[in-house]
Protein backbone atom coordinates (compact mmCIF):
# COMPACT_ATOMS: atom_id res chain seq x y z
CA UNK A 1 0.00 0.00 0.00
CA UNK A 2 1.26 3.36 -0.92
CA UNK A 3 1.21 6.85 0.53
CA UNK A 4 -1.53 8.36 -0.83
CA UNK A 5 -0.57 11.54 -2.74
CA UNK A 6 -2.59 14.38 -1.50
CA UNK A 7 -1.29 12.86 2.27
CA UNK A 8 2.55 12.92 1.02
CA UNK A 9 3.25 16.58 0.41
CA UNK A 10 2.01 17.64 4.28
CA UNK A 11 3.36 14.35 6.03
CA UNK A 12 6.70 15.86 4.35
CA UNK A 13 5.36 19.16 5.76
CA UNK A 14 4.98 18.07 9.59
CA UNK A 15 8.42 15.92 8.94
CA UNK A 16 10.47 19.40 8.10
CA UNK A 17 8.93 20.86 10.84
CA UNK A 18 10.03 18.18 13.11
CA UNK A 19 13.68 18.20 11.48
CA UNK A 20 13.95 21.89 12.96
CA UNK A 21 12.57 21.06 15.68
CA UNK A 22 15.17 18.42 16.66
CA UNK A 23 18.03 21.16 15.03
CA UNK A 24 16.91 23.44 18.17
CA UNK A 25 16.64 21.35 20.50
CA UNK A 26 20.30 19.92 19.79
CA UNK A 27 21.07 24.20 20.16
CA UNK A 28 19.38 24.31 23.27
CA UNK A 29 21.47 20.80 24.85
CA UNK A 30 24.78 22.81 23.21
CA UNK A 31 23.77 26.08 24.60
CA UNK A 32 23.32 24.38 27.96
CA UNK A 33 19.55 25.20 28.30
CA UNK A 34 17.20 24.40 30.89
CA UNK A 35 16.14 20.78 31.29
CA UNK A 36 12.47 21.91 31.41
CA UNK A 37 12.65 23.89 27.99
CA UNK A 38 14.58 20.84 26.21
CA UNK A 39 12.02 18.45 27.24
CA UNK A 40 9.15 20.42 26.28
CA UNK A 41 10.71 20.86 22.98
CA UNK A 42 11.26 17.29 22.47
CA UNK A 43 7.55 16.48 23.46
CA UNK A 44 7.09 19.09 20.80
CA UNK A 45 9.02 17.02 18.42
CA UNK A 46 7.28 13.79 19.56
CA UNK A 47 3.95 15.03 18.82
CA UNK A 48 4.48 16.28 15.52
CA UNK A 49 6.09 12.63 14.06
CA UNK A 50 3.34 10.99 15.60
CA UNK A 51 0.82 13.34 13.87
CA UNK A 52 2.77 12.81 10.37
CA UNK A 53 2.42 8.46 11.21
CA UNK A 54 -1.09 8.90 12.21
CA UNK A 55 -1.36 11.41 8.75
CA UNK A 56 -0.05 7.72 6.54
CA UNK A 57 -1.69 5.35 8.53
CA UNK A 58 -5.49 7.45 7.95
CA UNK A 59 -4.34 7.92 4.48
CA UNK A 60 -3.91 4.03 4.27
CA UNK A 61 -7.09 3.85 6.15
CA UNK A 62 -8.97 5.32 3.56
CA UNK A 63 -7.21 3.29 0.69
CA UNK A 64 -8.76 0.16 3.01
CA UNK A 65 -12.09 1.28 2.96
CA UNK A 66 -12.07 2.19 -0.62
CA UNK A 67 -10.46 -0.72 -1.98
CA UNK A 68 -11.40 -3.15 -4.92
CA UNK A 69 -13.59 -5.69 -4.20
CA UNK A 70 -11.02 -8.59 -5.30
CA UNK A 71 -8.73 -7.22 -2.59
CA UNK A 72 -8.58 -8.96 0.97
CA UNK A 73 -9.50 -6.46 3.11
CA UNK A 74 -8.95 -7.71 5.90
CA UNK A 75 -5.76 -8.14 5.13
CA UNK A 76 -4.98 -4.28 5.20
CA UNK A 77 -6.83 -3.56 8.00
CA UNK A 78 -4.93 -5.85 10.19
CA UNK A 79 -1.61 -4.35 8.38
CA UNK A 80 -3.14 -0.91 9.11
CA UNK A 81 -4.12 -1.74 12.72
CA UNK A 82 -0.41 -2.79 13.87
CA UNK A 83 0.67 0.13 12.44
CA UNK A 84 -1.71 2.12 14.69
CA UNK A 85 -0.64 0.62 17.61
CA UNK A 86 3.29 1.11 16.51
CA UNK A 87 2.25 4.70 17.22
CA UNK A 88 -0.10 4.32 19.93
Amino acid sequence: MQVDETATGDVIKRLRRAEGQIRGVIGMLEEGRDCAEVVMQLAAVSRALDRAGFKIIASGLQQCLTADEGEDQSVNLERMEKLFLSLA
